[in-house]
Protein backbone atom coordinates (compact mmCIF):
# COMPACT_ATOMS: atom_id res chain seq x y z
CA UNK A 1 0.00 0.00 0.00
CA UNK A 2 2.64 2.35 0.52
CA UNK A 3 4.94 1.84 -2.21
CA UNK A 4 1.50 2.37 -4.41
CA UNK A 5 1.20 5.50 -2.52
CA UNK A 6 5.00 6.66 -3.05
CA UNK A 7 4.40 5.70 -6.63
CA UNK A 8 1.15 7.71 -7.23
CA UNK A 9 2.92 10.94 -5.16
CA UNK A 10 5.91 10.29 -7.47
CA UNK A 11 3.55 10.96 -10.90
CA UNK A 12 1.90 13.59 -9.11
CA UNK A 13 5.38 15.66 -8.68
CA UNK A 14 6.32 14.48 -12.18
CA UNK A 15 3.39 16.01 -13.86
CA UNK A 16 2.78 19.21 -11.68
CA UNK A 17 7.06 19.97 -12.65
CA UNK A 18 6.42 19.23 -15.89
CA UNK A 19 3.97 21.76 -15.99
CA UNK A 20 5.71 24.02 -14.10
CA UNK A 21 8.40 23.92 -16.87
CA UNK A 22 6.14 23.80 -19.86
CA UNK A 23 4.27 26.65 -18.85
CA UNK A 24 7.61 28.98 -17.55
CA UNK A 25 9.15 28.03 -21.39
CA UNK A 26 5.67 28.98 -23.16
CA UNK A 27 5.53 32.35 -21.62
CA UNK A 28 9.01 33.17 -22.32
CA UNK A 29 8.96 31.71 -25.91
CA UNK A 30 5.59 33.99 -26.16
CA UNK A 31 7.64 36.72 -24.84
CA UNK A 32 10.16 36.68 -27.27
CA UNK A 33 8.30 36.04 -30.54
CA UNK A 34 6.31 39.61 -28.94
CA UNK A 35 9.66 41.45 -28.46
CA UNK A 36 10.93 40.16 -31.80
CA UNK A 37 8.12 40.59 -33.80
CA UNK A 38 7.74 43.69 -32.66
CA UNK A 39 11.02 45.17 -33.45
CA UNK A 40 10.24 43.52 -37.29
CA UNK A 41 7.27 45.46 -37.43
CA UNK A 42 9.08 48.70 -36.34
CA UNK A 43 12.19 47.71 -38.33
CA UNK A 44 9.97 47.57 -41.58
CA UNK A 45 7.12 50.28 -41.41
CA UNK A 46 10.30 52.90 -39.80
CA UNK A 47 12.20 51.81 -42.97
CA UNK A 48 8.99 51.88 -45.70
CA UNK A 49 8.76 55.72 -44.57
CA UNK A 50 11.98 56.85 -44.23
CA UNK A 51 12.96 55.08 -48.05
CA UNK A 52 15.78 53.35 -46.83
CA UNK A 53 16.45 49.79 -45.75
CA UNK A 54 15.39 47.40 -42.97
CA UNK A 55 19.40 46.67 -42.87
CA UNK A 56 20.11 50.42 -42.86
CA UNK A 57 17.68 51.55 -40.11
CA UNK A 58 19.45 48.47 -37.98
CA UNK A 59 22.51 49.63 -38.36
CA UNK A 60 21.45 53.22 -37.40
CA UNK A 61 19.84 51.96 -34.61
CA UNK A 62 22.85 49.87 -33.39
CA UNK A 63 25.76 52.34 -33.90
CA UNK A 64 25.04 55.48 -34.81
CA UNK A 65 21.20 56.88 -33.61
CA UNK A 66 20.75 58.65 -37.09
CA UNK A 67 17.49 58.90 -37.46
CA UNK A 68 15.99 58.12 -34.16
CA UNK A 69 13.45 60.23 -32.31
CA UNK A 70 14.63 62.96 -29.26
CA UNK A 71 16.25 61.51 -26.42
CA UNK A 72 16.58 57.92 -28.02
CA UNK A 73 20.45 56.75 -28.80
CA UNK A 74 22.38 54.27 -30.52
CA UNK A 75 22.41 50.83 -28.65
CA UNK A 76 26.03 49.17 -29.18
CA UNK A 77 27.42 52.23 -26.18
CA UNK A 78 25.59 50.32 -24.07
CA UNK A 79 26.00 46.83 -25.01
CA UNK A 80 29.92 47.52 -24.52
CA UNK A 81 29.03 49.26 -21.02
CA UNK A 82 27.29 46.74 -19.59
CA UNK A 83 29.67 43.85 -21.25
CA UNK A 84 32.11 45.52 -18.72
CA UNK A 85 29.92 45.97 -15.98
CA UNK A 86 29.49 42.09 -16.16
CA UNK A 87 33.20 41.30 -16.07
CA UNK A 88 34.78 44.04 -14.02
CA UNK A 89 31.69 42.61 -11.08
CA UNK A 90 32.63 39.02 -11.89
CA UNK A 91 36.49 39.33 -11.20
CA UNK A 92 35.47 40.92 -8.07
CA UNK A 93 32.60 38.30 -6.79
CA UNK A 94 34.19 35.10 -7.90
CA UNK A 95 37.03 34.82 -5.97
CA UNK A 96 35.03 36.71 -2.36
CA UNK A 97 32.20 34.41 -3.00
CA UNK A 98 34.16 31.52 -3.02
CA UNK A 99 36.24 31.92 -0.16
CA UNK A 100 33.34 32.83 1.91
CA UNK A 101 31.67 29.76 0.82
CA UNK A 102 35.12 27.85 1.66
CA UNK A 103 35.23 29.12 5.17
CA UNK A 104 31.60 29.05 6.59
CA UNK A 105 31.32 25.41 4.88
CA UNK A 106 35.22 23.69 5.52
CA UNK A 107 36.91 25.76 8.21
CA UNK A 108 34.21 28.18 10.81
CA UNK A 109 32.53 25.67 13.38
CA UNK A 110 29.08 25.06 13.62
CA UNK A 111 28.22 27.45 16.04
CA UNK A 112 25.63 29.62 16.73
CA UNK A 113 27.43 32.07 15.39
CA UNK A 114 27.98 30.77 11.49
CA UNK A 115 23.91 30.10 11.34
CA UNK A 116 22.99 33.38 12.41
CA UNK A 117 25.79 34.39 9.39
CA UNK A 118 24.04 31.83 6.96
CA UNK A 119 21.09 33.13 7.91
CA UNK A 120 21.80 36.67 7.07
CA UNK A 121 23.35 36.10 3.92
CA UNK A 122 20.32 34.34 2.93
CA UNK A 123 18.09 37.37 3.86
CA UNK A 124 20.76 39.79 1.80
CA UNK A 125 19.72 38.22 -0.98
CA UNK A 126 16.44 39.83 -0.79
CA UNK A 127 17.13 43.15 0.26
CA UNK A 128 15.67 45.55 -2.82
CA UNK A 129 18.32 46.46 -5.07
CA UNK A 130 17.92 50.11 -4.70
CA UNK A 131 19.07 49.84 -1.19
CA UNK A 132 22.31 48.46 -2.52
CA UNK A 133 22.38 51.80 -4.65
CA UNK A 134 21.78 53.90 -2.16
CA UNK A 135 24.78 52.35 -0.11
CA UNK A 136 27.09 52.12 -2.67
CA UNK A 137 26.33 55.49 -3.69
CA UNK A 138 27.18 56.71 0.37
CA UNK A 139 29.56 54.28 0.67
CA UNK A 140 31.78 53.52 -2.43
CA UNK A 141 31.51 57.30 -4.01
CA UNK A 142 31.32 59.55 -1.04
CA UNK A 143 33.01 57.57 1.04
CA UNK A 144 36.23 55.60 -0.52
CA UNK A 145 35.89 57.70 -3.55
CA UNK A 146 36.86 60.85 -1.92
CA UNK A 147 39.44 59.61 0.34
CA UNK A 148 41.18 58.39 -2.72
CA UNK A 149 40.38 61.57 -4.44
CA UNK A 150 42.27 62.93 -1.64
CA UNK A 151 44.98 61.15 -1.40
CA UNK A 152 46.06 60.62 -4.88
CA UNK A 153 44.52 62.91 -7.41
CA UNK A 154 44.38 66.07 -4.94
CA UNK A 155 45.78 67.94 -7.49
CA UNK A 156 42.53 67.48 -9.28
CA UNK A 157 40.35 68.75 -6.30
CA UNK A 158 37.33 70.57 -6.21
CA UNK A 159 36.57 68.14 -9.81
CA UNK A 160 36.69 64.64 -8.68
CA UNK A 161 38.01 61.68 -10.46
CA UNK A 162 36.44 58.49 -8.21
CA UNK A 163 34.66 60.96 -5.88
CA UNK A 164 31.84 60.30 -8.51
CA UNK A 165 29.30 57.52 -9.81
CA UNK A 166 31.65 55.40 -12.39
CA UNK A 167 32.28 51.95 -13.81
CA UNK A 168 34.18 50.65 -10.52
CA UNK A 169 31.62 51.73 -7.90
CA UNK A 170 28.77 50.71 -9.59
CA UNK A 171 30.74 47.12 -10.57
CA UNK A 172 31.35 47.04 -6.69
CA UNK A 173 27.66 48.02 -6.10
CA UNK A 174 26.13 44.80 -8.20
CA UNK A 175 29.04 42.62 -6.48
CA UNK A 176 27.70 43.12 -2.92
CA UNK A 177 24.01 43.00 -4.81
CA UNK A 178 25.24 39.90 -6.30
CA UNK A 179 27.35 38.06 -3.68
CA UNK A 180 24.72 36.60 -1.20
CA UNK A 181 23.51 34.62 -4.23
CA UNK A 182 27.07 33.42 -5.16
CA UNK A 183 27.45 32.31 -1.67
CA UNK A 184 24.24 30.52 -1.06
CA UNK A 185 25.08 28.62 -4.21
CA UNK A 186 28.28 27.33 -3.38
CA UNK A 187 27.49 26.65 0.15
CA UNK A 188 24.78 24.43 -0.89
CA UNK A 189 26.60 22.92 -3.06
CA UNK A 190 29.29 21.97 -0.92
CA UNK A 191 27.20 20.73 2.04
CA UNK A 192 25.86 18.67 -0.62
CA UNK A 193 29.14 17.23 -1.08
CA UNK A 194 29.20 13.37 0.64
CA UNK A 195 31.89 13.20 3.88
CA UNK A 196 33.22 10.45 2.69
CA UNK A 197 35.08 12.65 0.22
CA UNK A 198 36.88 14.83 2.92
CA UNK A 199 37.69 11.97 4.92
CA UNK A 200 38.70 9.48 2.40
CA UNK A 201 41.01 12.40 1.17
CA UNK A 202 42.42 12.71 5.00
CA UNK A 203 43.01 9.23 5.41
CA UNK A 204 45.15 9.37 2.57
CA UNK A 205 47.60 11.58 4.17
CA UNK A 206 46.02 14.93 3.14
CA UNK A 207 46.48 17.80 4.54
CA UNK A 208 43.21 20.01 5.48
CA UNK A 209 44.14 22.67 2.88
CA UNK A 210 44.85 19.72 0.01
CA UNK A 211 41.49 18.34 1.21
CA UNK A 212 39.29 21.62 0.34
CA UNK A 213 41.24 22.83 -2.82
CA UNK A 214 42.37 19.86 -4.85
CA UNK A 215 39.07 17.45 -3.45
CA UNK A 216 36.21 19.47 -2.59
CA UNK A 217 36.49 22.72 -4.28
CA UNK A 218 36.55 20.71 -7.37
CA UNK A 219 33.49 18.43 -6.67
CA UNK A 220 31.72 21.43 -6.09
CA UNK A 221 32.96 23.61 -9.19
CA UNK A 222 29.25 23.01 -10.62
CA UNK A 223 27.75 24.69 -7.56
CA UNK A 224 30.32 27.60 -8.65
CA UNK A 225 29.09 28.23 -12.21
CA UNK A 226 26.03 28.40 -11.50
CA UNK A 227 26.41 30.73 -8.70
CA UNK A 228 28.43 32.88 -11.03
CA UNK A 229 25.49 32.37 -14.33
CA UNK A 230 22.86 33.40 -11.94
CA UNK A 231 25.14 36.87 -10.78
CA UNK A 232 25.71 37.69 -14.32
CA UNK A 233 22.11 37.50 -15.75
CA UNK A 234 21.30 39.62 -12.62
CA UNK A 235 24.14 42.00 -13.21
CA UNK A 236 23.20 42.58 -16.94
CA UNK A 237 19.31 43.17 -16.50
CA UNK A 238 19.80 44.95 -13.07
CA UNK A 239 18.51 48.76 -13.40
CA UNK A 240 17.68 49.98 -10.11
CA UNK A 241 21.19 50.85 -8.07
CA UNK A 242 22.68 51.60 -11.93
CA UNK A 243 20.86 55.02 -11.38
CA UNK A 244 22.94 55.93 -8.53
CA UNK A 245 26.15 54.59 -9.07
CA UNK A 246 27.32 55.03 -12.92
CA UNK A 247 24.84 54.24 -15.46
CA UNK A 248 23.96 57.37 -17.70
CA UNK A 249 22.14 58.48 -20.72
CA UNK A 250 24.52 59.11 -22.61
CA UNK A 251 28.45 58.77 -22.25
CA UNK A 252 30.74 60.50 -24.59
CA UNK A 253 32.76 57.32 -25.09
CA UNK A 254 33.46 53.83 -24.57
CA UNK A 255 34.62 53.13 -20.97
CA UNK A 256 37.97 50.89 -22.25
CA UNK A 257 41.27 51.65 -23.01
CA UNK A 258 44.22 51.25 -24.93
CA UNK A 259 46.65 51.98 -22.00
CA UNK A 260 46.56 49.23 -18.77
CA UNK A 261 44.40 48.68 -16.88
CA UNK A 262 42.30 48.54 -20.44
CA UNK A 263 38.90 49.62 -18.69
CA UNK A 264 37.91 53.55 -17.35
CA UNK A 265 37.36 52.54 -13.71
CA UNK A 266 36.23 56.10 -13.19
CA UNK A 267 34.07 56.76 -16.53
CA UNK A 268 30.47 56.96 -16.03
CA UNK A 269 29.05 54.03 -18.78
CA UNK A 270 25.50 53.02 -20.80
CA UNK A 271 24.09 50.15 -19.85
CA UNK A 272 21.23 48.60 -22.34
CA UNK A 273 18.64 48.00 -19.13
CA UNK A 274 19.54 51.08 -18.36
CA UNK A 275 18.33 52.69 -21.99
CA UNK A 276 15.67 51.07 -21.82
CA UNK A 277 14.34 52.31 -18.30
CA UNK A 278 15.49 55.71 -19.44
CA UNK A 279 13.41 55.45 -22.93
CA UNK A 280 9.92 54.16 -21.22
CA UNK A 281 9.90 57.22 -18.63
CA UNK A 282 11.99 59.69 -19.39
CA UNK A 283 11.46 60.29 -23.33
CA UNK A 284 9.57 61.65 -25.70
CA UNK A 285 8.40 58.06 -26.71
CA UNK A 286 5.68 58.18 -29.78
CA UNK A 287 3.47 55.25 -30.53
CA UNK A 288 5.96 54.87 -33.42
CA UNK A 289 8.49 54.13 -31.02
CA UNK A 290 7.06 51.06 -29.35
CA UNK A 291 9.19 49.32 -31.94
CA UNK A 292 11.88 51.03 -30.88
CA UNK A 293 11.92 50.11 -27.14
CA UNK A 294 11.06 46.34 -28.22
CA UNK A 295 14.44 46.20 -30.13
CA UNK A 296 16.07 47.38 -26.86
CA UNK A 297 14.06 44.80 -25.07
CA UNK A 298 15.00 42.49 -27.16
CA UNK A 299 18.59 43.54 -27.21
CA UNK A 300 18.84 43.14 -23.77
CA UNK A 301 17.45 39.38 -23.84
CA UNK A 302 19.63 38.03 -26.32
CA UNK A 303 22.89 39.40 -24.48
CA UNK A 304 21.45 38.02 -21.27
CA UNK A 305 21.09 34.82 -23.06
CA UNK A 306 24.79 34.66 -24.63
CA UNK A 307 26.19 35.80 -21.40
CA UNK A 308 24.45 32.72 -19.77
CA UNK A 309 25.46 30.50 -22.98
CA UNK A 310 28.60 31.25 -22.54
CA UNK A 311 29.04 30.94 -18.77
CA UNK A 312 27.30 27.20 -19.51
CA UNK A 313 29.59 26.67 -22.06
CA UNK A 314 33.00 27.71 -19.75
CA UNK A 315 31.47 25.59 -17.11
CA UNK A 316 31.51 22.27 -19.49
CA UNK A 317 34.62 22.71 -21.05
CA UNK A 318 36.16 23.30 -17.63
CA UNK A 319 34.79 20.02 -15.99
CA UNK A 320 35.33 18.45 -18.68
CA UNK A 321 38.97 19.19 -18.61
CA UNK A 322 39.20 19.33 -14.86
CA UNK A 323 42.04 17.11 -13.14
CA UNK A 324 40.41 13.49 -11.75
CA UNK A 325 39.87 14.40 -8.09
CA UNK A 326 43.10 13.13 -6.41
CA UNK A 327 44.44 14.92 -3.12
CA UNK A 328 48.37 13.97 -4.06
Amino acid sequence: MGSRRDRLWSLVMIGLSASMVSTIMLIATGLFLLLFGSAVQWLISVSASRDISAIELLYDTVFTGVGLSYGLSAILPAIFGTLALVMLMTLFIAPLGIATALYLTEYARRTWYTKLIRISIMNLAGVPAIIYGVFGLGFFVYGLGGQVDELFFSDRLPSPTFGTPGLLWAALTLALLNLPVVIVAITEGLDALPSDLREASIALGATKGETVFRAVLPAALPSVFTGLILATARAAGEVAPLLLVGAVKYAPSLPFSAKAPFIELEQKFMHVGFQLFDAVLFNRVGPGDLGWIATVALVLVVLILTLNLIAVALRAIILRRRVPLNPF
